[in-house]
């Protein structure tokens, strides 16, 4: 029995936690409902079963809308690591290049999101692109600074081996520092994923014809009748980028199986 629970132990977590979170939420809104209320008439947090009950009602029209959201953010999640994963080599060749580059691309993380987004979208008036270009905006950096720090984990005898036997740098990329680099890209895409999905909610919120942000708008515009649909668009983007995040994880235990946290999995699993 107990060699059953280490074995399903991620599994009864994840049971754990969301039922927790269930009876929670439940909870807030009867105390909202019966007490809050009294104290602040204003106060409102819909129960959850009915939260639910709006997403299975209007499931065709989320799935399409989300599926928009996230078709843009994929796209521009994949040209961000892109970017990211060819500035990370670019400043790992060359220590002049790292210096140059880096002050600017900590200055452009200073641009808030919400400010840089209204931008972007009335310049290109192109609210697929917008998106794009947004959720690639915070893709980019994660990954260049968590793929570089892999890059520089190299040992010092590693590189002398390396050297030793007149490996050339196309070598010492393939053979050495793009697999000791993996986890930290790997680290630095399960950063921004959710980031990827946020930035392209907020274009929506902008003004765009379509994705899970306009739903997200146009039902506060309506208030009270459409808060179970406001509640079901947040828990939509919430679930869309929880499964990204989990599908670079299920990616990265497949990629990097040598990595301490899953072999510490596969030997209590054993």
């Amino acid at each position: 029995m107990s060699r059953w629970f280490r074995r399903n132990s991620d599994g009864a977590a994840i049971v754990l936690w969301a039922a927790g979170v269930l009876l929670l939420w439940e909870a807030s809104a009867w105390f909202v409902a019966n007490v809050a209320e009294l104290i602040n008439p204003a106060s409102k947090l819909p129960y959850l079963h009915l939260v639910i009950g709006s997403m299975i009602k209007h499931f065709p029209t989320l799935l399409e809308q989300g599926m928009i959201t996230f078709g843009n953010s994929i796209t521009g999640f994949a040209l961000g690591s892109a970017v990211g994963f060819l500035l990370a080599i670019l400043m790992s060749l060359s220590r002049t290049v790292e210096n140059t580059l880096s002050p600017y691309m900590v200055a452009s993380q200073m641009i808030p999101i919400i400010g840089l987004a209204p931008i972007i979208y009335g310049i290109i008036h192109d609210a697929a692109l917008s998106r794009i270009l947004m959720a690639s905006y915070v893709t980019f950096f994660p990954v260049t600074i968590n793929m570089l720090r892999g890059l520089h984990s190299i040992k010092p005898e590693q590189l002398e081996l390396m050297r030793s036997y007149a490996a050339s740098t196309w070598t010492l990329y393939t053979k050495l520092k793009l697999k000791a680099a993996l986890p930290g890209l790997l680290a630095g895409l399960k950063l921004s994923a959710p980031l990827a999905i946020t930035a392209s909610i907020i274009v929506e919120l902008m003004g765009a014809p379509d994705g899970i942000g306009v739903l997200m708008i146009s039902s506060l515009y309506y208030g009270t009748s459409q808060v179970y649909m406001f509640w079901s668009t947040v828990l939509v983007s919430m679930g869309i980028g929880l499964s990204l995040f989990l599908l670079i994880g299920l990616l990265e235990r497949g990629i990097t199986p040598w990595q301490p946290e899953f072999l510490s999995k596969g030997r209590d699993g054993g």
